[in-house]
């Protein structure tokens, strides 16, 4: 008998999620999870936000990325995730095949017009195109630009006509069956799996985009285990576990480390998801978000560092703590705090002499070890360059050439004729008034840190204004070089260092480059170590690197934090991984 086709396609569909009805995961509705993000979303089109670390935090549990990583295993491991498994890699490493799991569904929504909607091919080979979309202004762009074959002409000619050509074919990036997507490089890439496992790179449907294409920032839909039901900016986000979800059973190794034994023990052979809602509460105030924890409505939450010497002795809880049961996970996070210039400030930016003079005498002329001690309560050190432990590309040995030195600070800014008025603060060499603004969020942390900004400032002989908007105003500003100085903290988003280094990358300028800062140097030196592997090569380049944002003075290089994360006895599995944000797919609540 021959069928019309589209009753075969109808068939096909019942067929598919008579499919995924069988494998549903065993999420329960009465595990909820309370949580509290420390700062604003900027929204969860995974494309176009500003690197939010609570965006994408949301963003993994939605979208399903072809890779992750092994939820146990350190150092960081790829894994397959809707992949049947790692991909083939072919061509002196320029040629990836990626075989996708058939069966995967992503969740209901009006775009498919009442029709399950299965997960393929065209549907990853679409969102890396997206990512390179100019009128997405992408901040992972960068990490994609001169990779793929045929991907920088179909960009380049989107810019001259205005129109992107979803539909154009390019050798690239190629799906030869439903299920098959084959990725060329123009060069071998390190990165370009880790790229993969990137939330950037999660699955998203075209219709829906299309549907939605002024709302894709409150609009997710995915395929991952979670999918969003209420939303309310700067106040609430809620998630429900993902009907349509396929499941996976809890079967992960230990690579060691103090504490799986028992982890294991709790979550070996349970399929998951287990948690059926999560609700997540922005608290921007540090002393307010402790006492929610404190107060029994959160169910883990990152320590905040005034509430330090309450909890902890040093590194251990205090009795009355451990004796709740409570557990501390502490790790130096692959993270970076920094307080970045707008280099098109007409103030601070510029690369003449005088002007690297000014920036150079702000950096020097405040003290991280005093905010170690007094804002962030031992639980951090100061940072030696951009890239930090946990990830390829960090350097232990390395030393930064710009320290604490306010005397020299106030000998430089004399020496190029920043000169004190009558009342006591430097006027440009012009004569003319100079005025800095550092802008920062409304928490005491921030208040504080404000104040050290001021006294250091005050000491070199700079007078400035200190602005107060909420942190998801600042991002925005701050991703299209508006703020003259802005403090912010940096995560990694793949195990290797030229994430965090993009952030200087010239051509990336607004895109993720938050100062604008471009040098031909540092440009031609990333350029060329991004297709390096890790190794003595790189590192000659990496240094250079370092170096030149320090004779540029492109930055006040902050700290690297200790993370301090409190568990209440109730949640089993809880692990934080380096690199991956969102871990509720891999929890149970127990409570007896």
């Amino acid at each position: 008998m021959t069928l019309h086709p589209h009753f075969r396609h109808l068939c096909a569909a019942l067929l598919l999620a008579a499919s995924s009805s069988s494998a549903l995961a065993a999420a329960d509705p009465a595990k909820v999870l309370h949580l509290a993000f420390e700062a604003p979303d900027d929204g969860f089109d995974m494309v176009k936000t500003n690197n939010s670390l609570y965006s994408t935090w949301v963003g993994e549990a939605i979208f399903d990325t072809m890779l992750t990583y092994d939820y146990l295993a350190r150092p960081a491991k790829l894994a397959p995730n809707s992949l049947d498994g790692m991909p083939e890699v072919s061509d002196g490493g320029k040629t990836y095949l990626f075989h996708l799991k058939k069966g995967i569904r992503f969740t209901s929504d009006p775009a498919f017009k009442g029709v399950p909607r299965e997960l393929v091919a065209a549907d990853y080979a679409y969102t890396i195109k997206r990512i390179l979309d100019p009128k997405n202004r992408s901040p992972q762009a960068s990490s994609y630009e001169g990779k793929i074959i045929g991907l920088d002409a179909l960009v380049a000619a989107a810019k001259k006509t205005g129109k992107f050509d979803y539909d154009a074919p390019i050798a690239g990036v190629e799906t030869p069956d439903r299920y098959t997507l084959r990725v060329r490089l123009n060069a071998p890439d390190q990165t370009f799996q880790y790229l993969m496992a990137h939330p950037t790179a999660g699955a998203v449907a075209r219709e829906v985009i299309e549907m939605y294409a002024a709302n894709t920032n409150t609009h997710p839909v995915g395929t991952g285990p979670y999918q969003l039901v209420q939303y309310v900016p700067r106040s609430k986000i809620i998630l429900q576990a993902n009907p349509d979800y396929r499941g996976f059973v809890w079967n992960f190794k230990s690579s060691g480390e103090p504490g799986d034994a028992e982890l294991i023990r709790q979550m070996q052979g349970k399929t998951m998801p287990q948690v059926g809602r999560v609700e997540i509460s922005i608290i921007e105030e540090e002393q307010s978000r402790w006492l929610a924890f404190a107060g029994n409505q959160l169910d883990f939450d990152l320590l905040t560092e005034n509430v330090v010497p309450r909890v902890l002795d040093i590194d251990k809880l205090k009795p009355e703590y451990a004796n709740q049961g409570i557990r501390l996970y502490r790790y130096i996070a692959p993270e970076i705090t920094e307080t970045l210039f707008s280099f098109k400030s007409p103030v601070v930016g510029g690369m003449t002499n005088d002007k690297i003079a000014l920036r150079r005498a702000i950096a020097m002329s405040y003290s991280y070890d005093e905010e170690i001690v007094k804002a962030r309560f031992g639980q951090a050190v100061k940072a030696q360059a951009p890239v930090p432990p946990g990830v390829a590309g960090f350097d232990p040995s390395y030393r930064s050439s710009l320290s604490y030195d306010p005397a020299l600070a106030n000998k430089l800014l004399d020496h190029f004729g920043y000169r004190r008025g009558p009342d006591g603060f430097r006027t440009f060499p012009d004569g003319q008034p100079l005025v800095l603004q550092v802008n920062s969020s409304p928490s005491s942390r921030d208040k504080l840190l404000m104040e050290l900004w001021k006294r250091a400032l005050d000491g070199i002989g700079l007078h400035a204004e200190f602005p107060v908007s909420s942190f998801a105003d600042n991002l925005k500003a701050a991703s299209n070089c508006e703020l003259m100085m802005f403090g912010l903290g940096g995560s990694a988003g793949i195990p290797d260092g030229s994430d965090f280094l993009e952030s200087y990358y010239g051509p990336n300028g607004g895109q993720g480059n938050r100062s604008c800062y471009a040098s031909k140097a540092f440009d031609t030196a990333f350029e060329q170590a991004r297709q390096m592997p890790d190794g003595p090569q790189r590192k000659q380049l990496y240094t250079a690197m370092f170096r030149q944002l320090e004779a540029d003075s492109a930055t006040v290089l902050g700290l690297w934090r200790v993370r301090n994360w409190l568990v209440r006895p109730w949640v089993q599995g809880f692990k934080k991984h380096p690199i991956m944000r969102e871990n509720w797919q891999y929890l149970d609540i127990e409570k007896h």
